[in-house]
């Protein structure tokens, strides 16, 4: 499951498929999908998407690069698609995201794992 993980977070932009990633684990597909979600919390699906939103975070927190543009370049290939797992993740448009940004006078670890979405489940306002 690390190799598989290892792979995911190397590769997070290219296309990556349950196949190649449960050949990499050494396991058949149904087992990988299994044992990846019971291991980590989240299905290697969701693992992959919250990845590639980790680095267009960053990307729109530091570059002026087209919003567009970084949807391609962290591995979605559509930009609908793209907002869509954004907003579900972040809990608001990449647009807005970039339009809040706010520079942190903190050491780039600490600023990376506060503003890393979390893994477990959505965001809910007003709890």
């Amino acid at each position: 499951m690390l190799r598989a993980r290892d792979a995911m977070d190397r590769a997070y932009a290219e296309p990556l498929d349950i196949p190649t990633l449960a050949a990499i684990a050494y396991v058949s597909e149904a087992h990988f999908i299994r044992t990846f979600r019971a291991t980590f919390g989240e299905t290697p699906h969701r693992y992959l998407q919250r990845r590639r939103v980790e680095r267009a975070m960053f990307l729109l927190r530091i570059t002026d690069r087209p919003v567009t543009e970084i949807c391609m370049a962290v591995g979605f290939t559509s930009l609908g698609t793209f907002s869509r797992t954004f907003r579900a993740i972040v809990g608001q448009s990449p647009s807005t995201f970039r339009a809040q940004r706010v520079v942190l006078a903190a050491p780039t670890c600490f600023s990376m794992s506060w503003s890393r979405p979390s893994s477990f489940g959505e965001a809910v306002v007003g709890d």
